[in-house]
């Protein structure tokens, strides 16, 4: 099977993978069809932290526009979507056999844990997975800067965004059929060519803290199996 090139791991999931392509709400298929893919790479041997998204449901951003729901609202609206999609996987992977925790950075007695460091390291050390939602807490700011975020904090060595695409292009592949996709590149490369892939906030978070991002089709089998045992698969992001 392989063995686990990093210690610590944390994965990006997008809403968008917990349902059907253009779907909405959460499909049982892909919902177990995640888990077991996370359920594999902890057999690796590294730590597992999930960062989930909440686009399935709605974004923060554009429901805001759409509604006339103020920003601030609707970005909390989407962080508590977020715990939706972290309970949903956290039930899934434990009839897996995974031990699993949700840490949220919004309060949720009833459902999951506040998001504490030192509890988060405890979860990962025993091996459990920790599932954090919530976002970062805060409006304004995107689940992808919250995974960079927890990634510094939790000292993981490589972030993985999965995603529906390949990896990185120079252009929007669904657009532009002959957009060139990235094998390798570095933060600055990212910054400089305003790529489209992650918030710059969240590139330069990683970048000081040399973490490592590795971008790749979540849809593909195997794909996040071959990254965290180091082999090519999507995009790689580093110095």
């Amino acid at each position: 099977m392989g063995k686990s090139k990093y210690k610590r791991v944390l994965l990006k999931l997008s809403g968008e993978s917990f349902c059907k392509a253009g779907g909405f709400g959460i499909d049982g298929g892909a919902l177990e069809s995640i888990a077991r893919r996370i359920a594999e790479i902890c057999k690796l041997g590294p730590q597992v932290a999930v960062v989930v998204g909440a686009g399935n449901f709605l974004r923060g951003e554009n429901f805001s526009q759409v509604s006339g729901i103020p920003r601030n609202t609707a970005d909390y609206m989407g962080m508590l979507a977020t715990i939706i999609n972290a309970c949903a996987l956290q039930e899934t992977l434990e009839k897996l056999g995974q031990p699993t925790r949700v840490l949220s950075a919004i309060d949720v007695a009833a459902m999951c844990e506040p998001f504490i460091r030192r509890r988060a390291f405890h979860h990962l050390e025993n091996g459990r997975v920790a599932i954090l939602a919530g976002g970062t807490g805060n409006p304004f700011f995107t689940t992808d800067t919250c995974a960079a975020l927890r990634a510094s904090e939790l000292e993981a060595e490589v972030l993985i965004k999965a995603t529906k695409v390949d990896g990185v292009y120079s252009d929007d592949p669904e657009k532009n059929p002959g957009a060139e996709l990235f094998d390798k590149l570095s933060y600055s490369d990212v910054l400089k060519k305003n790529l489209r892939v992650m918030d710059h906030s969240a590139i330069s978070l990683c970048r000081d803290n040399d973490i490592a991002i590795i971008v790749l089709n979540i849809f593909k089998e195997g794909n996040i199996k071959k990254a965290v045992c180091g082999e090519q698969v999507g995009t790689y992001i580093g110095k």
